[in-house]
């Protein structure tokens, strides 16, 4: 048998005063007039018997819940998703809130039976994250709650969002290549129409216009946005005459493949061909070799921007009127020892 829960006629009979008493002490009720004496015997009271306050019921008369839900497709089960969920945990914990997580992986009933218990549960307000950056519709429970949409973007355009910026990502990725003296640049593109894609073929494209570099379409070849679909992709750009000296990957699982592609046609990286990845998956930029040069999704700094705005959203300044705004955070870049001058420079 577990043990009886402590509750405040309990506190009431050991400090020696009423359960009206005892509720204005506990709950800080304004205008009770308690003397000090009685405060601290009836709080020395509470913590020897160690009651604790029901969280819920508080949560219904102060129409205050100190929670926010986090609700994901399948973001809690990739490999880089921690860092977004401990931004936005540690950002709530600073101003004394606890994050729900529902994931959902993939489910719609799920998503709104998730949903439906996070809004029973008084949750003051919801951020909704997407596994990758793209268009998401919101569900249309989260219309009677303050929310954020993280990593993604509404198709109505009328929620605030936080998003990385892909177009700064895929130019700071470019730069860097040309930097090093490159001055025909591959790029393996993913062929999903998705923000994250145009983002970085705008990127690679403003890079090559900035550097007075000529636009070449045969150099942009789009496959899956996986290791098989970036060896095929690097395998297409390398294996020609004219081959670039430089490959730019839409993300790091691609340019795993695009080393064994290379490996495949005899070429060393850096030394004959160099590569640059995106989204900083530990694993795969530490585990191949040379380590992949990329760069990094800024997924903790996204996780704490969103729950900053969605204070906003659940306390708004005085006089503020409701903002739908995006918001990109810029993509760093992470180097390693992929990327060096190209042969003969």
């Amino acid at each position: 048998m577990g043990k009886r829960r402590i509750g405040i006629k309990d506190v009431a009979a050991a400090a020696g005063v009423s359960v009206t008493t005892v509720s204005h002490i506990l709950n800080e009720v304004e205008g009770a007039r308690i003397h000090p004496e009685t405060r601290d015997r009836v709080l020395k009271a509470a913590d020897e018997l160690g009651y604790r306050p029901n969280g819920l019921a508080r949560g219904l008369r102060l129409r205050r819940s100190g929670t926010v839900g986090f609700v994901s497709d399948e973001i809690a089960t990739t490999p880089f998703a921690g860092r977004l969920i401990l931004g936005a945990q540690e950002e709530a914990a600073r101003h004394g809130l606890v994050l729900l997580l529902v994931n959902t992986g993939g489910s719609h009933d799920l998503e709104r039976r998730g949903i439906d218990l996070l809004l029973e549960r008084q949750v003051e307000g919801v951020l909704y994250a997407a596994m990758y950056h793209r268009q998401v519709e919101l569900p249309q429970q989260l219309r009677q709650v303050p929310t954020v949409i993280l990593d993604a973007q509404s198709t109505g355009a009328d929620v605030p969002s936080v998003v990385p910026d892909e177009r700064q990502g895929g130019h700071t990725a470019v730069r860097e290549l040309i930097a090093h003296g490159h001055r025909r640049i591959g790029f393996a593109t993913n062929v999903d129409d998705i923000p994250a894609t145009r983002g970085r073929l705008a990127g690679y494209r403003a890079a090559l216009l900035e550097a007075g570099l000529p636009w070449d379409p045969s150099l942009v070849v789009a496959g899956a946005s996986d290791a098989r679909g970036g060896y095929d992709v690097a395998l297409d750009l390398l294996d020609r005459p004219d081959r670039p000296t430089a490959l730019f990957c839409f993300n790091d699982r691609m340019a795993m493949g695009a080393y064994r592609a290379a490996d495949d046609l005899g070429l060393s990286i850096p030394g004959e061909v160099s590569v640059v990845g995106f989204d900083n998956q530990e694993l795969i930029c530490e585990g191949v070799y040379p380590a992949l040069t990329t760069v990094a999704l800024p997924h903790y700094e996204m996780g704490v921007r969103a729950v900053r705005l969605l204070l906003g959203l659940i306390e708004p300044p005085t006089g503020a009127a409701a903002s739908a705004e995006q918001e990109t955070l810029p993509c760093p870049l992470v180097a390693r020892a992929s990327v060096a001058s190209p042969p003969g420079s």
